[in-house]
């Protein structure tokens, strides 16, 4: 087993060079985001992460949760790290300070949250569920129900679910059962059963506060006729102390692959005459406000996907420098570590250029998340919020998709012995497994970006990405030591525009063949923007080496990152690209009988 050494260079690196800190922290409401306090902020985190976290991580995995009379028990240490994490105020992080968050923009809160994600994600996806619920209550709650529920969200001294899924819809919110009938004193009672519940039940905080979709008696079939309760665990009385125990019960927990600190129960809901709800918004318009915790959640998983390939990475660069095996293919000295065998550093560099795209393009798009929020040009906010609604199902698909990749690499650097637990490196494999399908799966992802982000307004914000793309080509190319970068970048951006151009020729008459290929689009895309970040850093580490800031090894590292990157992993872009253009046809003449 391997400590965990918070990556700080390069999210400072990162954050200060490709994602805006400074301009971030002048916009309005943001100012208290100075560079000192953030660098302070990650260095705490990073010993929270690496000193609390980290040591229990093991232990929840093995340990698991079990369900004794209706009550789930977490792992060992699980309640004194929650204990610890909510009263120290990191859920709060990025909340407003209105309900007694910290107010900090969300660029500054996502490193915090992958290094939580890195050394203890079962865990972390308990107060993950805070920040997603708050987000929601904020946007479409009353004065009234915020009051009530918003401050103990967001201290973390109640816990919060989503429910979506239930046994015989899985992704199909549409045939969603749940149902809702109003009480007299305007309340409702909930019926029905929600499975895959993430910490639906467990006793590590005195109530749990649940948000459920259900039906009205009168409402319209469909998505359109669901609508949004509160259901607490626990009825809160008038003063806020807590009353009786609702009518929702856990029935069962998952025996699960993975993340096996985290308990995924199945919820019962009005067994004994109905759970009582509180609707949020308005009636049938439910779903719409729980995507904003879905969408935050969706976020929240691509860091995921980051945060676990990092600590995947550090397991293996760690294991090859301690391996000796072998001779060195230069030398031809026996008794060196494996790190020396190009096939383990070809693995171990290209794990780290695909942990630094992910990481850029995160926190870029959390800047962008802030710079849509916060600023006062209105077309400045318009812009960065079409790209975040565009590249959500990249930042989520493709970042999880690349995290079990690095994931399943780590064990091959660990040969034979990646295949034993013992090792450790087998638990984020496993664990990683998940975030490729919960908040949907990469194919629900793939056509989401398809059919409501580039069919629905004809390519209009992707052709404006692609023109960003394309002028970062160009402003490489004015610095000849990056000229080679410029090339690579430009063949990518190219594949990406060839692509788009037939999706949206084909969008309305061949449908189905545009959505064959669209899990391959959207690999593309990510490839392409991962691509984008790594070659605008390659130019921020130029313009810091002739001007003789820094760190002149690491600045030049960089570098030589991008070019690796889009060497290695650039060319899969043209591949893509084909596959998207060319493959669709095949799959639907393919007869369904012939399987």
């Amino acid at each position: 087993m391997f400590d965990y050494t918070a990556p700080l260079r390069d999210m400072q690196f990162i954050l200060k060079e490709l994602a805006g800190l400074d301009a971030v922290g002048a916009l309005p409401g943001c100012e208290d985001a100075s560079p000192d306090l953030v660098a302070a902020i990650l260095e705490e985190a990073g010993k929270f992460a690496a000193g609390v976290l980290a040591p229990i991580n093991r232990q929840g995995d093995e340990q698991g949760c079990r369900l004794e009379e209706g009550k789930v028990i977490a792992p060992d240490g699980w309640q004194e790290a929650y204990t610890q994490f909510s009263e120290s105020g990191w859920i709060g992080l990025s909340l407003p300070t209105e309900f007694g968050g910290q107010g900090l923009p969300k660029l500054v809160s996502t490193p915090v949250w992958e290094m939580w994600f890195s050394t203890n994600m079962a865990f972390t996806m308990l107060p993950q569920l805070n920040v997603g619920q708050a987000e929601a209550l904020l946007i479409a709650a009353t004065e009234e129900q915020k009051q009530t529920w918003l401050h103990k969200v967001v201290s973390g001294e109640w816990a919060s679910t989503m429910n979506l899924t239930e046994p015989q819809a899985g992704s199909d919110l549409a045939a969603t059962r749940s149902r809702a009938e109003p009480a007299a004193d305007g309340s409702y009672r909930l019926f029905g059963q929600k499975i895959f519940i993430s910490y639906g039940e467990h006793e590590l905080t005195p109530n749990i506060v649940h948000l459920v979709l259900a039906r009205l008696p009168d409402a319209p079939v469909g998505v359109k006729g669901l609508s949004l309760f509160i259901v607490p665990k626990y009825l809160v009385n008038a003063d806020g102390s807590l009353g009786d125990r609702n009518d929702v019960r856990c029935i069962s927990i998952e025996h699960k692959m993975g993340i096996h600190g985290s308990p995924t129960c199945t919820l019962s809901y009005g067994d004994n005459g109905g759970a009582v709800g509180y609707l949020v918004g308005q009636p049938n318009r439910g779903l719409e406000t729980m995507f904003i915790m879905m969408n935050e959640a969706r976020f929240g998983v691509g860091v995921q996907g980051a945060g676990l390939a990092e600590r995947a990475y550090q397991f293996a660069l760690n294991y090859a420098r301690d391996r000796v095996q072998g001779r060195d293919a230069v030398t031809g000295e026996s008794g060196k570590p494996i790190l020396h065998h190009p096939d383990v550093k070809r693995m171990l560099l290209g794990m780290r250029a695909r942990v630094m795209a992910m990481r850029a393009l995160l926190y870029t798009a959390a800047g962008w998340f802030d710079f849509a929020h916060y600023s006062a040009d209105k077309a400045v906010a318009d812009k960065y919020r079409r790209y975040v609604d565009l590249l959500m199902p990249v930042a989520k698909g493709w970042c999880t998709e690349i995290g079990n990749d690095v994931c399943d690499e780590a064990i091959q650097v660990f040969g034979g012995m990646g295949f034993v637990e013992e090792t450790g490196i087998a638990q984020f494999f496993r664990d990683a497994r998940i975030i490729t399908i919960y908040e949907g799966t990469t194919g629900i992802q793939a056509n989401d970006l398809i059919g409501r982000k580039i069919l629905r307004e004809n390519g209009a914000t992707l052709r404006e990405l692609i023109a960003d793309l394309g002028a970062t080509a160009m402003a490489l190319r004015e610095d000849e030591a990056l000229a080679d970068i410029a090339d690579a970048f430009a063949e990518t951006v190219d594949a990406l525009e060839t692509a788009t151009d037939w999706v949206l020729a084909n969008g309305q008459d061949r449908i189905a063949d545009v959505l064959a290929g669209a899990v391959p689009f959207l690999y593309l895309l990510g490839t392409v923007v991962g691509g984008w970040q790594l070659a605008r850093a390659a130019q921020a580490a130029r313009r810091r080496l002739v001007e003789g800031e820094g760190d002149a090894a690491y600045h030049s590292s960089l570098m030589e990152l991008a070019r690796f990157y889009l060497a290695t992993v650039g060319p899969q872009a043209a591949a893509h690209a084909a596959t998207v253009c060319e493959a669709g046809g095949a799959l639907t003449r393919f007869d369904d009988s012939a399987f």
